[in-house]
């Protein structure tokens, strides 16, 4: 019997090692779409519900000054400044990522569903924005920091 419980926890140890590595939560590298270089830090964290959200850390990309307002942004978010704005929210775990939340576009205020899918071992994470179907929207990779 001593031996069973020992071979289970040296199988099961590194699937629960896995599972962290995958999980989305902390600081991730965005990449500009267009140019291919490094743009932000956006730091992923888990709320009291279970939720995730992301915000933004720090922009690399400083041809619009270290913290620009947000001037496409609608309603509340309208001015306010981009770094330490909440840009994800509302994503829950699904089959293989999170999924169910929101994410917005500084670039130009537009809200979509998004989702976020760890790849690469955890090192990766695809976030995909969409209207009403995942089929329809793009795809950005972050870089974990």
């Amino acid at each position: 019997m001593r031996s069973f419980v020992l071979l289970m926890f040296a199988l099961l140890l590194p699937c629960g090692a896995y599972a962290q590595q995958a999980s989305p939560i902390g600081q991730w590298r965005t990449i500009d779409d267009h140019s291919g270089k490094p743009r932000s830090i956006v730091e992923v964290y888990a709320n009291a519900d279970g939720s995730l959200s992301a915000r933004i850390l720090r922009l690399l990309d400083l041809s619009k000054g270290a913290n620009p307002p947000c001037d496409a942004c609608r309603g509340a978010l309208h001015g306010r400044p981009v770094v330490g704005m909440v840009i994800a929210w509302g994503l829950h775990a699904d089959d293989g990522g999170w999924s169910g939340g929101r994410i917005l576009d500084p670039d130009n205020g537009k809200e979509y569903a998004v989702k976020f899918t760890p790849v690469d071992g955890g090192r990766k994470l695809e976030v995909r924005g969409y209207v009403g179907v995942p089929m329809v929207g793009r795809t950005q990779v972050w870089q974990r920091e």
